[in-house]
């Protein structure tokens, strides 16, 4: 075997020695409920995860206080002009106590393991592979921890695009493809508004022709919305939740939908963010008031993304399985630094199923591997 090969065999065979190890780190860390509206949980999650990053790697955070979400923790390791940014969040979509942490056979499941804890383990392991193997890390490796990923990154994306523009390649520790165990080297843009619109009452029986129905309004522009989509360039726009009125024998004079956007392509961001605005009534005597917007740019795969994938492609070979890449409809903390220009490769995390569904869960047996996968790809970049 040539050298880099005998690199990868070798943390390869250190992480499979402490695959138990691994194992109970994340039980811990996922027995830590951590949903993103609660404050008070999501910190005590992040105290334990400084924890492990002294255990383990010996460093303190630099903590970035919050009021609204959890606080932010930024951790540095090695030195040298080079800078690699790691990606990872502790919140979940979880409240405490509505998952419970338990392994069957080669599957672990509990809330927010596959989404992404288990990534989140991996890292830190991934560096304390390469530090107790005695490899030489000779860049800064900075390893961002944000506390509301779940919820858009609002109080968090300030921070991400600051630390991208210092680093030469971005690594996300996002879970890897369900059933494939692919790599994500694309990702949609995301988006969310709220229509809002206004009638007049009256009463259904005596005076429905005095009545302006906010119902049959929003139906009108449900019809526009949905008409966006266009499969071709990988755009959807989903009215995903709609209510109004408040009595059956009312002409009712409200009514507002809940919309989920996604776009493959940057120039679609302006068209369908416009589109979507500029909404207008279609009935007299109606108001229509639109809120939201993109809240995640597309991640694109780029030449740089390739080579990116590439490099990891290949370590992939050496360590004994084979690794593809995805474009996938979901977004992360990576759609904002792919969309600096900054070289980020997504899905380093465990494999597994179940992304925000009460099945979710790792398999265990991919914690290893993709944590060699990770390690190595530190080294060589």
């Amino acid at each position: 075997m040539n050298s880099s090969s005998d690199t990868s065999i070798q943390i390869l065979r250190y992480l499979e020695n402490h695959a138990n190890e691994i194992l109970l780190d994340l039980e811990s860390f996922v027995k830590k409920d951590s949903p993103s509206v609660d404050k008070t949980l999501v910190d005590e999650c992040g105290t334990y995860l400084q924890q492990l990053f002294k255990k383990h790697l010996d460093v303190e955070p630099e903590v970035f206080t919050q009021t609204e979400v959890g606080n932010h923790l930024k951790f540095t390791i090695g030195h040298g002009e080079k800078q690699l940014l790691i990606l990872g969040h502790f919140d979940t979509v979880w409240d405490k106590g509505r998952l419970q942490y338990r392994v069957e056979g080669n599957k672990a499941y509990g809330p927010g393991i596959l989404d992404m804890k288990s990534g989140v383990i991996q890292a830190i392991w991934a560096l304390k592979a390469m530090r107790e193997l005695g490899f030489s890390i000779n860049k800064k490796i900075v390893f961002f921890c944000n506390s509301d990923e779940e919820i858009g990154s609002k109080h968090s994306r300030e921070f991400i695009e600051q630390e991208s523009r210092k680093s030469s390649y971005v690594l996300v520790a996002e879970p890897a493809e369900s059933h494939t165990g692919a790599l994500k080297t694309a990702r949609k843009g995301v988006g969310q508004f709220t229509v809002k619109v206004r009638g007049r009452a009256s009463h259904a029986g005596n005076h429905h022709a005095e009545g302006i129905s906010a119902v049959e309004e929003l139906a009108r522009q449900i019809i526009v919305l949905q008409g966006l989509t266009n499969y071709e360039k990988g755009t959807t726009v989903n009215v995903g939740i709609i209510n109004g009125g408040n009595r059956v024998n009312v002409v009712p004079d409200h009514a507002e939908a809940h919309i989920d956007v996604r776009v493959s392509l940057l120039e679609e961001v302006d068209r369908i963010s416009e589109c979507i605005l500029g909404l207008k009534p279609t009935m007299k005597d109606t108001t229509v008031e639109v809120s939201g917007g993109m809240n995640r740019p597309p991640m694109v795969r780029t030449a740089k993304t390739e080579e990116l994938f590439l490099t990891a492609r290949s370590i992939a070979s050496e360590l004994g399985f084979r690794l593809e890449e995805a474009s996938v409809g979901g977004g992360s903390d990576g759609n904002f630094t792919a969309a600096l220009g900054i070289p980020t490769l997504d899905g380093l995390g465990a494999e597994g199923e179940g992304l925000h569904a009460e099945h979710e869960h790792i398999l265990i047996d991919s914690l290893p591997k993709r944590t060699a996968l990770f390690a190595n790809l530190l080294l060589r970049l």
